[in-house]
């Protein structure tokens, strides 16, 4: 008898799965196995079987066979399973906006769209922005979630109090720095270590035009030979001022990133100590230095040197006016010489030979997507426009510097056996890419081909879209399709640049990445303790998820920015027109993509023109309705106009116009 019993709850037991929640837009998610020796796939969790389990969080699943009377079939979605139980909320913090005396409403899209507050924050009302603290409810069955309100936020509804929702949100609230920390962060001295003097060689900056901080600098020289020159990448010197283990270092590592969101700059060190180290027009300044001699016809790097040294800005540009003066030399600016302007166009033609030799012999991947951002002016909060930013050559030039100087340093951390940190970004998986493809071919009727045969079959891809709004939709699929970049303690492939060593080095005042690496080779250079790589594996993760989150909050302000402006400039009452792109076809209506305003809409079913739709498959991609006449698929063009703004969830709904 005891040992029938223990065979059933043996048999039980194994159909229970420990594993971390993935909550998706369209209301079901997936649960990834903690122990992938009992299963290796994803677990597909359908919308009814959720329960209050959020993203993120680590739950039981229970694999199911049947839903409704219906068995599941396994080789079409893989293993089906619900939610058991939450073992623990990956996120224990949220922001709301409260709706009634014990609700609120979250503002991250993946929860429920109702909370149930237990205790109110002090001085709290409905309508404001609130922090809660999540309750767990154990094993009780229940899809509603429960909270206690722990911080009242602001008034919802303006710019500012949705900007400091958001750093609540993105746990960015406590990065910014207090006077007495910027005081003394302002008072730090570098340490000595032996420097060469590079003040003589004409030397610039280029930056934003807003740009916080300038640690990174390009000179020029001649070279020994006349098929010679000598490019050099200078670095501030950022490992002289902050040294592993230190106050600022420590506080560093807690935020791993300048926070860089629209009407708000969370530095990663103190504002005081950046200005101090950036490398500023006019002024002897330290920096580490990757010195470079190239061939000029070529593009071949002949020879790498690097070291510590003093360099003298000659000129801080902007980015706009480097393209102006490469799109027309007559526009340079009165005060440019003619020795600045010949040597202006040199450096332009030695990197143009560099990236043209590095397209050969590394097959990078050329995506240029425009930059759709709101204008936010930190002080004021007011929104003074949407900016596109498409890629130009000014950026391709100091990208170019950058990536030669940061694949230098991984290539000399390998060979020297130095722990480091490197940037990673792994093949595509091929069934994602089959998607894609497939998308590509129903909706866009254009044939990516085989993208994963080799590089030189996806370079002719991303050459062969054609032009026009419909290639960043294209380019914006096939970029989802590809896996993140992230950062590791082993070197390995950079899928997008075509690298096997590469490591980022050219950031120190704003990546913390950047600030190991410098520090690394600041001990090397003065035979001193280095961080393991157990140390710097662990570093990599936590730089790899603080990423992840910073690069969040950017895309969640920009965004609701843009609803705020869309308000503000009157765009519902005016009806005012947009033309779009369908990017994707739901049970639920249209997601579509609004070129001008980098932002992607939602059309509703029951907003759709000509009778009553339902989407034909969910291959297709495609909307059609009852009577069969009329159809909506991705890749159509279709007029739209604003329907309704969620200013709580940020989205925005719009309908058609025509």
């Amino acid at each position: 008898m005891g040992k029938k019993k223990a065979k059933k709850q043996g048999n039980a037991a194994e159909q229970t799965i420990r594993a971390k929640f993935a909550a998706a837009n369209g209301g079901f998610g997936f649960a990834v196995p903690l122990d992938q020796k009992k299963i290796t796939q994803d677990i597909f969790i359908p919308p009814a079987y959720t329960g209050n389990a959020i993203d993120g969080d680590i739950v039981l699943v229970r694999i199911r066979k049947e839903r409704n009377g219906k068995r599941f079939r396994e080789e079409d979605r893989g293993p089906v399973g619900e939610i058991a139980e939450v073992i623990e909320h990956g996120k224990k913090n949220i922001v709301a906006q409260l709706t009634g005396k014990r609700s609120a409403c979250p503002m991250d899209k993946h929860l429920p769209e109702e909370i149930t507050v237990n205790t109110l924050p002090k001085g709290a009302k409905t309508g404001d922005w609130v922090k809660l603290s999540l309750l767990n409810t154990g094993k009780k069955r229940t899809k509603n979630l429960y909270a206690e309100g722990t911080e009242r936020i602001g008034r919802s509804g303006t710019v500012a109090a949705d900007l400091k929702a958001i750093a609540a949100e993105f746990d960015l609230q406590d990065n910014a720095y207090t006077e007495k920390q910027n005081t003394a962060a302002g008072k730090l001295e570098p340490l000595a270590i032996k420097r060469v003097r590079m003040t003589k060689p004409w030397t610039i900056t280029i930056d934003p035009a807003d740009a916080h901080d300038f640690d990174d600098a390009i000179s020029l020289a001649p070279g020994k030979t006349k098929e010679e020159v000598l490019l050099g990448v200078h670095i501030a010197d950022v490992a002289a001022y902050i040294q592993p283990g230190s106050t600022f270092d420590k506080e560093a590592a807690k935020r791993c990133f300048s926070a860089y969101i629209p009407g708000m700059f969370l530095p990663m060190l103190p504002k005081a100590l950046t200005q101090k180290m950036s490398l500023r027009e006019g002024v002897d300044s330290p920096a580490h230095t990757i010195l470079f001699t190239v061939d000029k016809k070529s593009g071949k790097i002949r020879k790498t040197e690097r070291f510590h040294s003093v360099v003298r800005i000659k000129k801080r540009l902007d980015y706009g006016t480097v393209q102006n003066f490469l799109d027309d030399p007559k526009s340079a600016p009165v005060d440019w010489t003619a020795t600045f302007k010949k040597n202006l166009k040199l450096l332009t033609e030695t990197v143009r030979a560099i990236r043209q030799n590095r397209r050969e012999q590394e097959q990078f991947l050329d995506m240029p997507l425009p930059e759709i951002r709101v204008i936010c002016d930190e002080k004021t909060k007011r929104i003074t426009g949407i900016q596109r930013k498409e890629p130009c050559e000014a950026d391709a030039l100091v990208e170019e510097c950058m990536l030669a100087a940061n694949t230098a340093v991984a290539e000399e951390l390998i060979a020297k056996q130095t722990p480091g940190m490197f940037r990673i970004h792994p093949e595509p998986d091929p069934e994602k890419i089959d998607q894609f493809a497939m998308i590509c071919m129903d909706s866009f009727h254009f044939s990516p081909g085989d993208i994963l045969s080799s590089r030189t079959a996806c370079q002719h891809f991303l050459a062969s879209i054609p032009e026009g709004t419909k290639k960043p939709v294209i380019l914006s699929l096939f970029l989802r399709s590809l896996p993140r970049a992230s950062y590791q303690a082993e070197p390995g492939l950079h899928y997008g640049l075509g690298k096997e060593k590469y490591a980022h080095f050219t950031s120190p005042i704003r990546r913390y990445p950047d600030l190991l690496i410098h520090q690394q080779l600041w001990n090397l250079d003065c035979n001193k303790a280095l961080k393991s790589k157990k140390r710097l594996a662990e570093l990599a993760e936590t730089c790899s998820l603080k990423e992840e989150n910073v690069d969040n909050a950017f895309f969640a302000a920009n965004d609701r920015l843009k609803l705020h402006f869309l308000q503000e400039n009157g765009a519902m009452e005016n009806g005012t027109l947009f033309e779009a792109v369908i990017s994707r076809v739901t049970a639920a209506g249209i997601v579509c993509s609004i070129d001008e305003l980098g932002l992607y809409g939602f059309i509703p079913r029951e907003r759709l023109r000509g009778g009553d739709y339902r989407r034909s498959s969910v291959r297709r991609q495609k909307m059609v309705s009852g009577t069969g006449h009329n159809s909506y698929k991705t890749g159509d063009f279709i007029y739209v106009t604003l329907d309704a703004i969620d200013p709580v969830r940020g989205t925005v709904t719009f309908r058609p116009a025509i």
